[in-house]
């Protein structure tokens, strides 16, 4: 509880096994989350035997891929305020306390990862990939008109119920793009915004989707592709001036 409103932290899972329980002790221990719903996205066997040692609730998503897990996730929760992260370790519990904080201003808070980590950084996040995300985030600013952004890529969000119920039935995307249209359904829409800087350390395991510095480019070309394709959409579906 935070200022008498509820909070819900969401969880996706497929390869986290080793480090979901600490993740969840930690969002525990901060003293303001109400209830973990934990979405297990057909994860590694042992993963649900971890989470049952925690007071985190598992919600079955059987249809592979980010999108489906996360919006089975943001429908699942009941909180005033709903907060996506990941469950590799690779974010900080604590911050939490720093999104409800402009929460209070803002109906959608952004975690930035590119402005507390060096470029030749050992922490899951080399120079190619944070510019990557830079250059993206600095894209859907120019074309949508937007306050400042500087990452495409970080999950870690926090959502107003107001603002989940704006955007709720324009979602779309099931992979893991869906990640980047919750920054485009925000500024779209013309939701108040924020993005704050977040912690960004090495993740337990391997990332299934920037693993290589070649998975990192074609990733990268990807999203931004996808950041065009939908603006054009949004052009073509604005009403028309008189």
């Amino acid at each position: 509880m935070y200022n008498k409103k509820s909070v819900s932290v969401i969880l996706a899972t497929y390869r986290e096994k080793r480090s979901i329980r600490r993740v969840i002790e930690e969002f525990w221990l901060t003293g303001f989350v109400d209830e973990i719903i934990v979405i297990n996205n057909n994860a590694e066997k042992g993963t649900d035997e971890e989470v049952k040692k925690t007071k985190a609730r598992i919600v079955y998503e059987p249809k592979q891929g980010y999108g489906y897990a996360f919006q089975t996730g943001l429908n699942e929760a009941k909180g005033d305020y709903v907060v996506v992260c990941e469950p590799d370790g690779s974010f900080s519990a604590k911050d939490i306390e720093k999104f409800l904080l402009f929460a209070k201003e803002f109906s959608v808070v952004f975690g930035s990862r590119t402005s507390l980590i060096p470029s030749l950084s050992v922490t899951g996040m080399g120079v190619i990939r944070k510019f990557a995300n830079v250059i993206e985030a600095k894209t859907i600013e120019i074309l949508f008109n937007t306050n400042s952004l500087t990452d495409v890529g970080c999950t870690y969000k926090l959502f107003t119920r107001k603002a989940l119920n704006k955007i709720r039935k324009m979602w779309k995307n099931k992979s893991p793009l869906f990640n980047t249209e919750l920054i485009l359904l925000t500024v779209s829409q013309r939701i108040s915004f924020v993005e704050i800087p977040v912690k960004y350390l090495k993740r337990v395991g391997t990332s299934q989707i920037v693993g290589s510095w070649l998975q990192v480019f074609k990733w990268a070309l990807k999203i931004q592709i996808y950041i065009f394709y939908y603006w054009f959409k949004y052009l073509l579906s604005s009403p028309k001036k008189k």
